[in-house]
């Protein structure tokens, strides 16, 4: 039988949001709740309680404290007068209005306002606190027992093992994190299978120099306390699935992150070629999808980072989506990096976030769902630490509107130096700042009239590149799952880059410009924006006019 908790406001407080996301909380979580007003007089309350025989009554009060005394005096009085018992009292404010609730004497529960969303959550599932067992140990239980907050995902990757082992355990015990990424140093993503061929003057460079299962091992282990934070680890560049299989074993790794054409000779992160680079990419989908181990396809921002125009970001990401469903991926995770590139604005990259979401949410059905993941552009964070400290904020604030399942918290210092432990835990006690205001209630960007009219734009924009790719061979029995076409749509520039010009595989001619605010692909002679209708057209008819 679902528990029944009555709100209100008391005295003359109006401070209504912190109260109603508590109730949204709640009914989250099972339980029946009726909101009773702003300001409800005592008798008002009592006469509620005695008519709906609540099991929970809570209570805020966020104004200057002296007036509550003689408010819960009088309530302290007609709850004795009137017998009223077995009753759960809660109470919610400022920590000075908490603490004359304290001394009230009246309350089970008080929230002083600087608690974090994971002890709101928890006390409404009936606990304290989670012991060892309780934490969810797979990705979606730990979304499922947060959401509508997203839980919190940090990368490490410091130059020695033992350093990331230490670090590792300073943050599981400091419990601010739910997932550890862990960065493998590119020695260990490109040669783990055959390390003679390591350049031991880079071990340690961009990562963590791992070499054997047992240093993964290790890691994993660190983990295990405090909170105990789920780990997972970025994809290598070569022997992708034997890669897999190892992380699969040794760290649980929780979901895999993987692009569809990158790690390739297009981006020279590795030796494949881009049909090779397809194919085992799509290979690596369909083994993780067989195992429901959730994907992650980091495609999308591959593109923008390279001065891709908004409408690839945005085509790629649907891509990239499909592939994995196709693939027999069912928990998807959907990444939006924003602040790509540093200068879009902020009202622009949110329609751009938007036009994705639309898309890729489009293919949702019993057997595909779609989690979203953001987080903040690397390129966005200025070396001043304290300019660095205000982007983190300020993107974490702006991602907040499209209402994330998993924030990755991009470490304020990276500009600047390699996170630490210190460093991560300062990041994410940031993000856990706006994740209160959150809970206080926020304003809805999503509805701007610029944020709509630049979302539609991109969708038909993206849905025209889409069909032009479906179009370089109609005869496929799926032109977007396969490989040949995908290359095709590379080589002849239906996708392109600006940072791909010289690339023996794309065509790299595109130019791409920002325009109040959003990036357009842009005819420099005309100083002119140009239509992704006509920049497709040019293509597709040079192309038919080559088979001619």
């Amino acid at each position: 039988m679902k528990k029944k908790i009555l709100a209100c406001t008391i005295g003359n407080c109006v401070h209504v949001a912190g109260t109603m996301n508590f109730l949204h909380l709640a009914e989250n979580e099972g339980y029946y709740t009726e909101f009773l007003g702003i300001g409800v007089p005592i008798d008002e309350l009592i006469e509620n309680i005695k008519i709906k025989n609540p099991d929970i009554v809570g209570l805020s009060y966020r104004l200057t404290p002296e007036p509550l005394i003689e408010i819960l005096k009088e309530l302290k009085s007609k709850i004795e007068k009137e017998n009223i018992s077995n009753i759960t009292w809660i109470f919610g404010g400022t920590e000075p209005t908490g603490t004359i609730a304290e001394n009230s004497e009246i309350f089970n529960k008080i929230f002083y306002g600087y608690e974090d969303i994971d002890e709101v959550m928890l006390y409404l599932k009936g606990k304290e606190y989670f012991d060892d067992k309780e934490y969810p140990k797979d990705l979606v239980s730990r979304i499922n027992s947060k959401y509508p907050y997203p839980i919190l995902r940090h990368h490490i990757g410091l130059p020695t093992i033992k350093d990331t082992v230490n670090a590792i355990e300073k943050i599981s015990q400091s419990k601010v994190l739910d997932v550890i990424s862990i960065a493998p140093d590119q020695n260990a993503q490109e040669f783990f299978f055959d390390q003679e061929n390591m350049d031991k003057r880079l071990d340690g460079a961009g990562g963590v120099p791992l070499r054997t299962p047992e240093d993964f091992r290790k890691l994993y282990d660190a983990a295990q306390t405090g909170n105990y934070p789920l780990l997972r680890c970025y994809s290598g560049t070569k022997n992708i699935i034997r890669f897999s299989e190892m992380l699969y074993e040794t760290i649980k790794n929780v979901w895999c992150a993987i692009p569809l054409f990158w790690y390739s000779e297009l981006d020279k992160r590795g030796p494949r070629k881009l049909k090779d680079a397809i194919e085992e990419n799509q290979q690596v989908m369909k083994w993780h999808g067989e195992r429901n181990i959730p994907v992650e396809v980091n495609e999308s921002h591959h593109w923008s980072l390279r001065d891709a125009h908004d409408a690839i970001g945005v085509a790629t990401a649907y891509l990239a989506a499909y592939n994995a469903k196709k693939m027999g991926v069912k928990d998807y995770i959907a990444q939006y990096m924003f602040n790509v590139p540093a200068f879009i604005s902020p009202e622009m990259d949110l329609a751009k976030m938007l036009a994705k979401i639309e898309l890729i949410e489009s293919l949702e059905d019993e057997n595909f769902k779609v989690y979203r993941q953001a987080r903040a552009g690397l390129a966005s964070f200025p070396a001043d630490l304290n300019q660095a400290k205000g982007q983190l904020a300020a993107s974490a604030y702006l991602a907040m509107s499209i209402k994330p399942h998993i924030y990755h918290v991009v470490g304020f210092c990276e500009a600047h130096h390699a996170a630490t432990a210190d460093d991560i835990i300062e990041s994410c006690g940031i993000v856990r700042g706006i994740l209160k205001n959150e809970f206080l209630g926020s304003v809805d960007m999503t509805k701007d009239e610029n944020v709509q009219r630049r979302k539609m734009e991109l969708i038909k924009d993206a849905n025209i590149i889409i069909n032009g790719i479906k179009s370089l061979d109609p005869n496929r029995a799926d032109p977007l799952i396969d490989p040949r076409v995908l290359v095709k749509a590379v080589n002849i520039g239906i996708l392109d880059a600006p940072h791909l010009k010289g690339n023996k595989t794309a065509k790299g001619i595109l130019n791409t410009r920002i325009v109040s605010g959003a990036m357009y692909a842009y005819d420099n002679n005309n100083k002119t924006i140009i239509p992704e209708k006509v920049r497709i057209s040019k293509i597709l008819n040079k192309q038919k006019a080559s088979q001619i």
